[in-house]
């Protein structure tokens, strides 16, 4: 994933984790790669509307990809637990 730069982190905002993307992030793409890491880990990528598509078939190709949601949704889980 890709670390805002110091003008970004300050504002709060979340990026887009394709390569020299700044746009904002509105999906979170959860993956693991199974020859690394549990089958309960999950990583995290971000993405932005345009970069979605493209980050998902990375993933995908690989086996990698296990869930694709939107930032709000991913959010509202993770102060559930």
């Amino acid at each position: 994933m890709n670390s805002p730069n110091p003008q970004e982190a300050a504002e709060g905002a979340v990026i887009c984790s394709a390569k020299g993307c700044r746009a904002a992030a509105v999906w979170v793409l959860a993956w693991n790669n199974p020859k690394l890491h549990t089958p309960d880990r999950r990583k995290t990528w971000l993405a932005c509307e345009e970069h979605r598509e493209h980050l998902s078939q990375f993933l995908g190709v690989r086996g990698f990809l296990k869930d694709v949601v939107t930032l709000e949704e991913w959010e509202a889980s993770a102060a559930d637990r």
